[in-house]
């Protein structure tokens, strides 16, 4: 890497950048609100303000970077992600970056009932948001089939870290599932994401995929126990899955209703990859 494009530069963008100047690598970020933009001034990375849901106003990106980084979250609804596709359009052929790594989810996996599963697994989002990952992944490789360029994705499971956790749900008192009823999640904290991001860049192999954990999976209701007790603050009250469906929103039932356990072992070993947070309670020690 010489230069980077981190598009969609929020809080794991800046992380990225930060890994980046270290090695005095020049970053630019793209952020959509003025805001961000003032942000990114005060952490040197150099910021473009562009919304790409406005087809109109893209024609300026740096796309001549050595390597970008897409870390923009599909829209909200719908089944397809036409933000990825508005940027892979503006990029010129005569402006072709060396590498793309994108941010994906496991959602692209969907239930497997709590089997273990690498990267070999077949895709199958029962969500919308799940959907709309696996269209983002298919645009891409559709993408560098025509340009050449080569493309890593990365399929990441929960994020968690400081300003991450769910402290304020606990402290409301809201309830969780019998641990019993409870799906198998996979998470990996931020700072190591970031890191995996540019290893992604330095040593991942073009048109691969990587799961993204750190290897320690856990039920979701005993993620909540263990952040309550690492922060002192009340067990949360257990529920049962059906009296969970009359009183938890729409978005968590839908994690709920999704069970993995992520083999990270292609990550380790392909992208060299030593997690500073093996662990979540590694990752809850460290404030």
């Amino acid at each position: 890497m010489k230069s980077v494009f981190i598009v969609g530069c929020g809080d794991i963008g800046e992380r990225i950048g930060s890994l980046c100047r270290e090695k005095n690598r020049p970053v630019t970020g793209l952020v959509r609100s003025t805001e961000s933009r003032q942000r990114l001034q005060q952490t040197g990375i150099e910021p473009i303000q562009a919304d790409l849901a406005q087809t109109d106003n893209l024609g300026t990106l740096p796309t001549t970077a050595t390597t970008v980084f897409y870390l923009v979250p599909p829209p909200g609804e719908g089944e397809n992600d036409p933000l990825i596709r508005h940027f892979l359009a503006a990029i010129s052929t005569d402006s072709l970056p060396e590498k793309l790594v994108l941010l994906s989810t496991t959602a692209v996996y969907g239930d497997c009932q709590g089997e273990w599963i690498n990267e070999t697994y077949p895709v199958n989002p029962l969500t919308a948001r799940g959907q709309r990952r696996l269209d983002a992944e298919q645009a891409v490789q559709e993408w560098s089939a025509n340009t050449g360029v080569p493309v890593v994705i990365l399929r990441v499971g929960g994020i968690y870290g400081p300003g991450r956790l769910p402290i304020e749900r606990i402290k409301k008192g809201l309830p969780i599932l019998h641990e019993a009823e409870s799906p198998y999640t996979n998470r990996i904290h931020q700072d190591d994401l970031a890191q995996v991001c540019m290893a992604a860049a330095e040593r991942g192999k073009p048109g691969e995929m990587y799961n993204v954990a750190d290897g320690q999976p856990g039920t979701m209701s005993r993620y909540f126990k263990d952040i309550a007790q690492a922060y002192d603050l009340p067990m949360p009250p257990e529920i049962s899955l059906e009296a969970a469906q009359q009183v938890m929103s729409a978005g968590m039932l839908s994690y709920l209703k999704e069970s993995r356990r992520l083999d990270n072992s292609k990550m380790v070993r392909e992208l060299g990859v030593v997690l500073q947070y093996a662990n979540l309670a590694t990752g809850l020690s460290d404030r």
